[in-house]
């Protein structure tokens, strides 16, 4: 009796480590075909923009399906690891609404809590699009507006508040990157030369 109390309780031991093991999570594949389908709408820039307001709406109306598409998943916890939520914070930040952009954002925030060094500058860039959907100055610098018959600008943008070193730890361009970049930009739009 004594030995097989002693070789039980030597089986136990052995197979505790195997039972607290947690199951390795992987990334949602649908979440993956989903933000594959966001990124091929964008591919061809120049397509996207030369398409009109009929592209433009078509466009915004399958990002629409993609956001209802993730938010299904979220809401069914299905969106587990950085990855997901970092794929999800793409998607969302195509969206039409300041609450999508926060959610955008909110979405990224997830991916960095789960452990994901990639996610920074989508944090980033998804504040900015919010600030700028409730009428106030980005922060970061990440968006560029474009208006018919104008320049591109980053303006409003509030440049003076976060500093280039937090910049540079976001994975932002610091402000003389920005303007260098911006300037190029302008001078090879202006040579009409096309990319």
């Amino acid at each position: 009796m004594k030995r097989l109390v002693i070789t039980i309780g030597i089986v136990l031991a052995l197979a505790a480590p195997v039972f607290a093991q947690d199951v390795a999570v992987s990334d949602n594949p649908e979440m993956a075909a989903i933000l594959a389908a966001d990124r091929a709408v964008r591919e061809d820039v120049a397509a996207v923009l030369a398409g009109g307001r009929e592209n433009a709406m078509r466009i915004a109306a399958e990002d629409a399906v993609r956001r209802q598409q993730v938010r299904a998943l979220l809401d069914a916890g299905a969106l587990r690891t950085a990855a997901d939520f970092d794929s999800a914070a793409w998607v969302f930040q195509h969206g039409d609404t300041s609450d999508d952009n926060l959610m955008a954002h909110t979405l990224a925030l997830a991916a960095l809590g789960k452990g994901s060094t990639e996610s920074t500058w989508i944090a980033a860039a998804t504040l900015d699009r919010y600030l700028q959907m409730v009428g106030q100055p980005q922060i970061y610098g990440t968006q560029r507006m474009v208006r018919r018959g104008q320049q591109p600008t980053r303006a409003p943008y509030n440049h003076t508040l976060i500093p280039d070193t937090l910049l540079t730890a976001l994975g932002v361009s610091t402000r003389p990157s920005q303007e260098a970049r911006e300037q190029a930009q302008t001078q090879h739009e202006g040579s009409g030369t096309q990319e």
